[in-house]
């Protein structure tokens, strides 16, 4: 690798491209590419199979606008924009707020609009907060693209979950599982916030459909572990005939694992279910304290928003980003092991795959 290269790359990146050929053919398989470009990439050094693969190096500025940054469910976010910007030449910032401050947000994207940057990606947990600097960054030639969380403002495009029908399609799974006739308590860290809201508005709807057929509370479960914990467990001791415990979030889902194994619930027949794969999540499936948790690919939602404003740049806005649905994928105690080895895609680790 040639010196001048090495010297605009930032730590992540260096480290990134000091790879095997194993892993050159793992980042090819990660873009998509054909043969031909694996080939180039498995057998020239990495300034030269991307010359081949027609894919230029070029420095953009991304910056990633979050609602938790240090939230461990972003991790493999993280990793997904390390990659991609290891394999374009881009670089990229990790701002915004750690307790979902829109506020702080909203200064983040400012302060990135401010900069020049070439691309922005945000979460967009609120309906009206973003929409006038979006349109700022928008007027001055910024692509905006939202991930995780979405509000249909000027943005360009939305890469995740399919938030509402997310929450009615898993409590189309979980209905039949729960005693018609019982409670179930459906819980959200957040009222209120485009992450989580859709969420269980697609649960109520779900049990409003299937004709009323269980009844349910809704607890507000906090943002940080420990309350969760706390609330969900305070929940479930007044409310001991609770047949079901569902989770619109990683947080809350984790702690839903938890006093599940605490107090012996699925062996009283209490169906729990939620979001996402937090290793406690992972490890309250497997032991089937947990009946079921929800994979949204966070790993994508970092990776393919850079990918998109890195080729909206590069072809000078012809290719246009376009929305992309992270998929709704089922882990249960039948497929928990493929999760549960160490993974980079997963956040369960930082080694590159070989």
């Amino acid at each position: 690798m040639e010196k001048d290269v090495l010297e605009r790359m930032t730590a992540a990146q260096r480290t990134s491209y000091e790879v095997s050929r194993r892993k050159a053919l793992g980042m090819a398989a990660k873009m998509g590419l054909g043969g031909a470009a694996a080939a180039a990439l498995a057998g020239r050094p990495v300034r030269e199979a991307l010359a081949a693969a027609g894919l230029p190096q070029k420095p953009y500025k991304i910056t990633f606008v979050n609602h938790v940054t240090t939230n461990t469910f972003f991790t493999p976010t993280i990793y997904g924009i390390e990659d991609a910007c290891a394999f374009l030449g881009c670089s990229y910032q990790w701002t915004g707020s750690k307790t979902s401050n829109v506020a702080e947000m909203v200064s983040a994207m400012q302060t990135a609009i401010a900069a020049k940057v070439d691309g922005i990606a945000v979460c967009l947990v609120d309906a009206e907060a973003f929409n006038k600097p979006t349109e700022d960054a928008l007027s001055i030639g910024i692509p905006v693209i939202g991930y995780n969380a979405d509000t249909p403002n000027a943005r360009l495009n939305y890469v995740g979950q399919s938030l509402y029908q997310s929450g009615y399609n898993i409590a189309k799974r979980w209905l039949p599982m729960v005693k018609p006739g019982g409670k179930v308590m459906l819980s959200i860290a957040t009222p209120g916030s485009l992450n989580l809201q859709p969420r269980l508005d697609g649960y109520i709807q779900a049990i409003k459909d299937a004709g009323d057929p269980v009844t349910y509370d809704t607890l507000q479960s906090g943002v940080d572990e420990a309350t969760e914990e706390s609330r969900v467990e305070s929940y479930y001791l007044a409310n001991k005939d609770v047949v079901g415990m569902f989770g619109t979030g990683g947080g809350d889902t984790k702690a839903i694992g938890k006093i599940s194994q605490k107090y012996g619930l699925a062996a009283q027949g209490v169906i729990t279910a939620g979001y996402d794969l937090e290793p406690d999540t992972l490890a309250s499936v497997a032991s089937g304290d947990l009946t079921f948790t929800t994979d949204q690919q966070p790993y994508l939602q970092g990776f393919i928003p850079t990918l998109q404003i890195y080729l909206y740049k590069l072809s000078g806005g012809a290719v246009a980003p376009a929305n992309t649905d992270t998929s709704l994928a089922y882990v249960t105690k039948d497929n928990v092991q493929t999760y549960l080895a160490p993974s980079r895609f997963e956040g369960s680790t930082d080694a590159e795959p070989q």
